[in-house]
């Protein structure tokens, strides 16, 4: 079965997040994609990214408490990947190679670390590949022909 990570901006539009008019249809699809892919995938949530969702729930409103249960919810829901000192490490060589943002580094890194041949993310580079995992924009206009696929597949 195919392993997906997603990244926290997935995250947030399945936790319902809206910051502008636009986000309603993109937590939509979202809602979409991750209920079909559910159906054949495992899907993962690298720590990472639940705690950076920790953070956008917080400024969008949300108490500790209601934060903290929803990453309680999606921990439960997805498969996690932890991130350790090796993790750390090789996120901050990805960085470096590849100019990228340290923390985008760190769940790329996990994801690949947790054997995901995707990483859902509307922010990161649509098709960067690195250690077999693919960065996938699941709300591009033209999706991703691995995604299609597989939402496809979930009908």
């Amino acid at each position: 079965m195919i392993r997906i990570g997603l990244d926290t901006n997935i995250l947030a539009y399945l936790a319902g997040v809206q910051r502008t008019a636009d986000d309603e249809e993109k937590i939509a699809r979202t809602r979409t994609i991750i209920r079909r892919l559910a159906a054949g995938a495992t899907l993962i949530a690298p720590a990472q990214a639940l705690g950076e969702l920790f953070v956008v729930l917080r400024r969008s409103g949300a108490s500790p408490e209601d934060a903290r249960a929803i990453l309680i919810e999606f921990a439960g829901a997805f498969g996690t990947s932890a991130s350790e000192d090796r993790t750390a490490l090789a996120a901050a060589d990805l960085a470096v190679d590849h100019k990228l943002q340290f923390w985008d580094a760190l769940i790329l890194t996990a994801a690949a670390d947790a054997g995901c041949a995707l990483l859902l993310s509307e922010d990161m580079q649509h098709g960067f590949v690195t250690r077999g995992l693919t960065v996938v924009n699941p709300l591009a206009d033209k999706p991703h022909p691995r995604l299609a696929a597989l939402v496809d597949e979930a009908r």
